[in-house]
């Protein structure tokens, strides 16, 4: 495998490296190396002393596909690339005393929520903790075929570890960086970690160009309103990019892994989308079994991506081992104890017994993944092309008709229940639940099916997913748009005085807005998607784990967007207008008013020491 002709390294030309400015992309690069008698070894972490051991140990345990899932072909070399994603322990980083608290990680995933009122947290957006509290791995490993090794082969996994769940860049930044590292070695980290910190600051929701050598990655990077606020970052987020409306252009991410492979990996079971975006919804645990990592991460992320431009807030893990550390509670619920609110993508079957109380299992992909094609996803945002099998795996389109055969194989199917996976790979859904929303036909009908071309499939699978992510995408806006009026802003009116303190946001109450919501009904839209029950989605969205990070992170941005118009209009008024026409009284109190409003200014200004 040769590296990307379009980039070279040239020592004299190489930057130094700016260990900060790395750190608002980049954690660590890591090599991975998996002996026989010692097991997953990391070789080389740079910049060195970053990680803790346990963190170290976690990371070498999820950067090696399971032995179940391993490519068993001849060829020389196989490359893949997958990604997974772990907690941050208390205390993760041994340079620096500030840590990154995970004490209230319940919160995230269906813990009890605090009660709504009209005095959301005004917060800017930086998190108390210096540190995320998850780690994304982006890996690119290869196993190597040799018959004079031991075993017949090696495996090396080179890592990318982020704070930030930035496919878009660092899936093509792997396509350089792995076969680089195999060609150069450890020069390869050292170059690319150079040039990763002459980039400029991270721009959610905005195209970006990241110069690498003399190649350069044009990427959208997602919005603000789609990233958790414990990032560490001060996220500038305007109510227009979090307003309940559909997005005029299209291009324009909405939401986490824009760039996933939705109907290359979900075309074996495409009825079944409408059933799982109601489960993402209402923040259901979902198990995602496949043959491989590639695979099984490209399904989680799909997945994720299905809810736009919602803020998705439950636990999802693309890539899940029994040697997480959370493998451990999760193996040890009991029968009849509900399973918490996660999306878990795995390859090895033995997580159908283990995890047996989990509600609903989806399997999807190939067994035989022979192609050592980039999936389509990959090609679009300016990538840089590679030979590592991606994300995703095609395979023929399948839109289901109804069959007596049909029917009869889809109750053998949920007889047999999932265990019939122990045995043979199906793509199918499991669950008892029933969904309120009805497949669009009219969706399904306008996918091209390209049949096995590479070349038109390739391009055929961009615009299908473009028109399955658009549908969604209109499906979320509408089903949110109910909430609208709680996040209105107003303006001072004509007359009044702008130093005064603006008025409240409306007062939300969920009884209220259900009664009002069930007289009015859901809107044009929903109404010829839904079945008459509707309004029990709405319930189950209110109670579930996804609606009061959302909820509370529209009000903040809302009251922002608020502050900003009415400072706006402050800035704009002649003062000696305003209290010409005034008497003393009001006078003295339009004085107090505007003394009020420039000392919170001045103490906003300060540099904190």
């Amino acid at each position: 495998m040769s590296r990307s002709p379009s980039f070279s390294v040239k020592s004299e030309l190489s930057p130094t490296l700016d260990p900060e400015s790395l750190q608002q992309w980049v954690v660590a690069f890591c090599v991975i190396r998996f002996d026989l008698e010692q097991g997953q070894l990391i070789e080389e972490c740079y910049p060195p002393r970053t990680l803790t051991q346990d963190e170290e140990l976690e990371i070498a345990y999820s950067s090696f596909p399971d032995s179940v899932s391993q490519h068993h072909n001849r060829s020389s070399i196989h490359d893949c690339m997958f990604f997974f994603r772990f907690r941050r322990r208390q205390k993760s980083k041994p340079s620096n005393g500030s840590s990154s608290e995970i004490s209230e990680a319940g919160n995230e995933a269906g813990s009890p929520k605090p009660p709504l009122n009209n005095n959301v947290s005004n917060r800017q957006g930086r998190s108390s903790n210096d540190d995320s509290r998850y780690i994304y791995g982006f890996v690119f490993n290869r196993q190597r075929h040799d018959e004079r090794l031991k075993r017949g082969g090696e495996q090396k996994s080179v890592v990318i570890l982020s704070h930030s769940p930035y496919s878009s860049v660092f899936r093509p930044l792997l396509q350089i960086m792995g076969p680089l590292y195999f060609d150069i070695g450890k020069k390869a980290l050292e170059h690319i970690a150079a040039y990763v910190s002459m980039w400029p600051s991270p721009a959610p929701g905005t195209l970006m160009e990241l110069p690498i050598g003399n190649a350069a990655l044009k990427v959208n990077l997602p919005p603000a309103h789609s990233l958790p606020l414990e990032s560490g970052m001060l996220l500038e987020e305007s109510a227009s990019s979090m307003a309940p409306l559909l997005p005029t252009n299209q291009s324009v991410p909405q939401g986490l892994f824009h760039d996933s492979d939705i109907f290359g990996i979900f075309r074996g079971i495409l009825l079944q989308l409408w059933v799982l975006w109601e489960l993402l919804l209402i923040g259901e645990p979902i198990l995602i079994i496949a043959p491989t990592p590639p695979q099984c991460c490209e399904a989680v992320a799909s997945l994720v991506s299905l809810v736009a431009p919602l803020l998705f807030s439950v636990d999802f893990r693309p890539y899940f081992t029994i040697h997480d550390p959370e493998f451990a509670h999760l193996n040890s619920i009991q029968e009849g104890h509900a399973f918490p609110p996660m999306i878990l993508g795995v390859t090895n079957i033995f997580f159908l017994k283990s995890l047996r109380n989990i509600p609903h299992i989806v399997s999807v992909g190939s067994p035989s993944p022979n192609s050592n094609r980039l999936p389509f996803s990959s090609r679009s945002t300016g990538r840089i092309p590679g030979r590592a099998e991606g994300f995703g795996l095609q395979q023929p389109l399948s839109l289901k008709k109804f069959s007596p055969s049909n029917l009869l194989n889809a109750v053998k199917l949920r007889r047999e229940g999932p265990l019939c996976l122990m045995t043979e790979h199906k793509e199918a859904i499991w669950t008892t639940y029933t969904a309120i929303t009805k497949p669009d036909t009219s969706i399904l009908n306008r996918l091209i099916d390209a049949g096995m071309s590479p070349r038109v499939e390739e391009s055929m699978s961009v615009v299908n997913n473009e028109i399955l992510r658009r549908h969604f995408l209109e499906l979320t806006t509408n089903f949110l748009a109910p909430f609208g009026p709680y996040f209105r802003t107003t303006t001072p009116s004509e007359g009044t005085s702008p130093f005064v303190d603006p008025p409240p946001l409306p007062p939300f109450s969920v009884d209220e807005f259900l009664r009002n919501l069930s007289a009015r009904g859901p809107g044009k839209f929903l109404s010829k998607r839904m079945k008459s029950n509707w309004l029990d989605l709405y319930r189950r969205f209110l109670k579930g784990p996804n609606f009061m990070p959302w909820f509370q992170r529209r009000r903040m941005v809302a009251e922002q967007e608020q502050q900003r118009i009415w400072k706006q209009a402050r800035m704009k008024t002649e003062i000696q207008e305003f209290i010409s026409e005034m008497s003393e009284v009001e006078v003295v109190d339009s004085f107090t008013a505007i003394e009020k409003h420039l000392r919170g200014e001045i103490q906003g200004h300060q540099v904190p020491e």
